[in-house]
């Protein structure tokens, strides 16, 4: 039986930028506000890590200092995702060279794939590594939505460990998990999401908001591992307006631009992503106070 690659909260880390490189001081400042917050998981290169901005040096790079600087303490997870299957089998080899302990692979975006074609593509990548795949569901994004009919014939390959599920249907939630076997983990994409999915036997979430708040995300994802969904949910309630904010614009704007009047990075994006409206930046500002986080 396959193992989950991590259970609970696993922050989907931004990567801090100077206006020409990966700030890299910034970037072990975050990491160890995450391990000393309680984050279960690493995620790096992800979406909320403009990752698709960066070089494949930059990428490499990113992840091998995260790799080293996490030192084992809690799994590292690299997104590896391209719509070019080709891509996406070589930036997964070079993360597992790099030491990490998972793959977040997105579906393939423009391209617009079949379920026929995703399942040639997840497979190909699988077959050519040798740590555990998460699917990585998002249409909002890539304009490709994935069946539970095809997680049930992706959930039979060894390497596939499971779905970050973020594309808001619970129902897709449900079906997946009555056709899947049960070593074919969820994990919720959505933070707002996180107690409804684990509700449905979901292992934890790959979390925005766990940047900001790891600490209460982890111990949102705790009680509902343990089967407290009374205080999950209340829980769940007490970070909506969080929650709500951090998706006021494109993620991740807004989180990254929370970090930074949080003083752990500069609010600098790699174009085409740019600073938050005026308007929504205060807002923003408004809602940290209320949290506490400023």
């Amino acid at each position: 039986m396959k193992q989950p690659i991590f259970t609970g909260s696993g922050t989907a880390i931004v990567t801090p930028f100077t206006n020409d490189s990966v700030d890299y001081p910034a970037l072990g400042r975050l990491l160890d506000f995450q391990l000393e917050g309680g984050a279960d998981a690493i995620i790096v290169c992800g979406t909320t890590g403009e990752a698709v901005t960066m070089s494949y040096v930059e990428r490499m790079r990113a992840i091998e200092t995260v790799v080293r600087h996490v030192d084992g303490r809690v799994p590292v997870i690299a997104g590896t995702g391209s719509n070019s299957t080709e891509n996406a089998i070589t930036l997964s080899k070079d993360a597992v060279l790099a030491g990490v302990d998972g793959l977040l692979v997105v579906t393939p975006f423009y391209n617009k794939a079949t379920q026929r074609g995703l399942i040639r593509h997840y497979t190909a990548v699988a077959d050519a590594v040798t740590r555990p795949v998460i699917l990585y569901h998002v249409p909002s994004r890539t304009g490709v939505r994935c069946t539970a009919e095809t997680y049930a014939a992706l959930a039979k390959h060894p390497n596939i460990a499971g779905v970050k599920e973020a594309g808001g249907d619970l129902a897709l939630v449900q079906k997946t998990r009555e056709l899947c076997p049960e070593d074919f983990y969820i994990w919720s994409g959505n933070d707002d999401e996180t107690a409804p999915i684990m509700l449905f036997g979901g292992k934890g979430v790959i979390s925005v908001a766990a940047n900001v708040m790891p600490r209460e995300m982890h111990e949102l994802t705790a009680a509902c591992l343990r089967g407290d969904f009374t205080a999950a949910g209340r829980m769940q309630l007490k970070l909506r307006k969080l929650c709500e904010a951090l998706f006021w614009e494109v993620n991740p704007i807004p989180v990254k631009t929370a970090l930074a009047m949080m003083g752990y990075c500069q609010e600098v994006f790699r174009s085409p992503m740019c600073e938050m409206e005026p308007e929504n930046r205060e807002r923003l500002r408004g809602v940290l106070a209320e949290y506490g986080l400023l």
